[in-house]
């Protein structure tokens, strides 16, 4: 089954629940393009998120879901949030969500962790989860090791659920390879980032455009706490200082406030500005719609021209 059938969307496609940029409008705006929104619960607190949710659902009338960063501090108080608001669609980032699940389930929601190894996968699948976000390591923010073309067949292989691709895609031939590879869908966040509705600073935006090829760079890999990110010059120093042998503390006060600095301010020297390395295919801002539908029709057209080659 396709992931849109599973989740009453238009297309198989799933936003993803970017920290300080997945509010409620940018939610409803996905959901009302045809995606499956997602609020992120990751630079909010308990009382914001809530109200992200009744936000979210002011404006829009499809399905819509959030992300829950299980290393927040407030994450337990939010996963009962979303299950007091009976939110329809739930993912989680960093961590391992099987306590909160039978809520969730008994809330009528769909649960799908994000899972960045195997051995996750089929702990959340035994757990009770619907699916899983299998997330390669070319997506933006935080990330894990594995690139989305190993991970993806090996999650399918070790699990009797959907399994959902996330991380490296951009357009209609990555679409086409993630259900190559046993996906029912994806998540995508990086190409988001360049839609009119994006919430982000104009520079943020631009920055993407601008990117090339090679123009992301992953933090924090020396300390366990890789996020991937466009580089300049606070990535570069940050990553000066991680091999100098700076430790956590030191790294994190040095960080601290980057990404709010991007997002709302538009600080593209001291800003961390998360982006995958699909970042080098983003040359315009476009509307919403457009987006999804071109990865979408460019999925299909690359098959049958695929099929035609035959």
């Amino acid at each position: 089954m396709k992931l849109n059938e599973l989740l009453g969307t238009e297309f198989p496609i799933i936003q993803g629940g970017m920290a300080n940029i997945a509010t409620g409008e940018f939610a409803a705006a996905v959901s009302n393009a045809g995606a499956m929104g997602l609020i992120g619960g990751g630079g909010m607190d308990a009382g914001t998120f809530r109200e992200n949710i009744h936000k979210c659902r002011s404006l829009t009338d499809k399905p819509f879901g959030v992300n829950i960063m299980l290393m927040h501090p407030q994450a337990a108080e939010m996963a009962r949030i979303a299950a007091e608001e009976k939110v329809p669609f739930i993912t989680t980032g960093a961590g391992n969500p099987a306590s909160f699940i039978p809520m969730w389930k008994e809330a009528g929601a769909k649960v799908f962790p994000v899972v960045s190894v195997v051995a996750l996968a089929k702990l959340v699948a035994k757990a009770g989860a619907d699916g899983v976000i299998a997330e390669g390591t070319e997506s933006g923010g935080h990330v894990g090791e594995m690139t989305t073309m190993a991970l993806v067949p090996q999650v399918c292989d070790a699990v009797d659920i959907p399994v959902v691709a996330a991380g490296g895609i951009a357009d209609g031939r990555q679409m086409l390879a993630a259900f190559a590879l046993g996906a029912c869908g994806v998540q995508v966040g990086t190409c988001l980032l360049v839609s009119e509705e994006c919430p982000i600073h104009i520079n943020y935006k631009q920055a993407v455009i601008k990117a090339k090829d090679s123009g992301t760079i992953v933090t924090g890999r020396i300390g366990g706490t890789p996020v991937r990110i466009l580089k300049n010059p606070m990535a570069r120093e940050y990553v000066a200082k991680e091999k100098a042998g700076a430790d956590k503390m030191e790294l994190e006060q040095y960080t601290l406030g980057s990404l709010r600095r991007a997002v709302f301010e538009g600080d593209t020297k001291t800003g961390s500005l998360m982006a995958g390395q699909v970042a080098g295919m983003l040359h315009e801002i476009r509307p919403l719609r457009a987006i999804l539908e071109e990865l979408y029709s460019g999925c299909k057209a690359r098959l049958e021209q695929l099929e035609q080659e035959d």
